[in-house]
């Protein structure tokens, strides 16, 4: 035995003998006579076989202890990562509102500018109509003042005569105008002002309308067929090659290689964007909560599918009945998705390339749709790379 301190905590405080032995009943150490006395019906034994088995305990302890502080560096490096993600996003975010709004503020100083010349142009006839009015009113006024001229030299004729002679031209009324209900008027600030708001307000509607909504996709674990590996973000999905011991739940996917996103919509539009590359097949999409899930599917309109393939590399194709074959000159290296629910559409696009890919038109909708992905099997490798949803920087 090794020398030790505080002796006394190795010896018996009963029996005054060194503590030798371990007892397994009530998990304490005892001396030689102890197991004569009061542990003698119990399973006793050597203190250096006990500290083997507690320090095997001690491994498997240190070892979970080691995961969850491996697991804790692994969740500090997550936040952080999701701190620099959202720091970027939120840069992008803040260049697309400043671009929204700079498109908005534009809208209003073009209806500005149109209301202001509207107003303008209204002044102007108005004046033209003002000295049209003026020129009318002198020729009129010199036929009366010549005609009230003339009454007053017979107002102070001694001749008879002559008064009597011309009394009946000069007594009847002139060719003048009557310009009591002739005014000039203005209908320049109110009504002209509620017509350019009320215009202005339908075109802000109208731009508003135009714009997505970005989805925020994360995909459904719940959802994955058993084959399929999620990131733990949930924004990459690729085949494992093995089956998961996973629950079969009613919404998963137990022949086909697929996973919906975890949010469905009802209406409006939103728009999501998708990392093909490195990928020699793959199906993108939305599909109809109420899908069939289990065994083999027929993706396609009629059974709540809207989806474009990839297949051999080269081969693109929109599942409409009958299919439709896609002929692109450069493979996407990114596809957006985009939905209008309530216009019954459904557009792909190559986001690099800003090109339209491929349209599903006026389809009809009912209950939610959820963004739909099919990465495919791995094919010896030849499929290996996932797709990665990703965050949207423009539209």
């Amino acid at each position: 035995m090794e020398p030790v301190e505080n002796l006394e905590d190795y010896i018996c405080q009963k029996h005054e003998r060194p503590l030798e032995l371990f007892c397994r009943n009530d998990q304490t150490c005892v001396c030689q006579f102890c197991t004569e006395g009061d542990h003698k019906t119990h399973n006793t034994v050597p203190i250096e076989e006990e500290s083997v088995e507690k320090k095997n305990e001690l491994v498997k302890t240190q070892a979970e202890v080691q995961q969850k502080i491996q697991e804790r560096l692994k969740k500090i490096e997550e936040i952080k990562h999701s701190v620099e993600v959202n720091k970027k996003n939120l840069e992008k975010e803040k260049s697309d509102v400043v671009e929204m709004f700079t498109a908005l503020i534009c809208c209003i100083e073009r209806s500005q500018a149109e209301l202001l010349k509207v107003m303008e142009e209204k002044q102007k006839t108005g004046e033209r109509q003002a000295e049209e009015f003026i020129k009318d009113l002198k020729q009129e006024l010199s036929v009366l003042r010549r005609r009230n001229t003339d009454l007053e030299q017979l107002l102070h004729t001694e001749d008879h005569l002559h008064l009597l002679q011309i009394y009946p031209s000069l007594c009847s009324s002139p060719h003048i105008q009557d310009w009591t209900s002739i005014t000039i008027t203005s209908h320049l600030s109110v009504e002209t002002l509620r017509r350019a708001l009320a215009q202005l307000q339908e075109t802000l509607r109208q731009e508003m309308e135009t714009i997505p909504d970005i989805m925020d996709v994360t995909l459904d674990p719940n959802t994955a067929n058993p084959y399929l590996v999620l990131s733990d973000d949930r924004k990459q999905v690729y085949d494992g090659d093995t089956s998961q011991n996973l629950p079969d739940n009613p919404e998963r996917f137990d022949t086909c290689a697929c996973v919906l996103g975890k949010k469905g919509f009802s209406s409006e539009r939103f728009y999501y964007e998708v990392q093909v590359k490195g990928k020699t097949k793959w199906d993108l999409g939305v599909a109809r909560e109420s899908i069939d899930r289990k065994a083999e599917i027929i993706v396609r309109p009629k059974d709540g599918y809207w989806c474009m393939v990839l297949r051999n590399m080269t081969e693109y194709k929109a599942l409409e009945s009958p299919r439709v074959s896609i002929s692109l000159n450069q493979a996407p290296q990114k596809v957006g998705v985009f939905v209008d629910y309530d216009e019954g559409l459904v557009s792909f696009y190559d986001v690099d390339a800003k090109f339209h890919i491929y349209s599903f038109t006026a389809q009809t909708f009912t209950g939610k749709l959820y963004p739909y992905f099919c990465p495919c099997f791995n094919d010896g490798d030849k499929n290996s790379a996932p797709l990665i949803i990703c965050p949207v920087h423009q539209i």
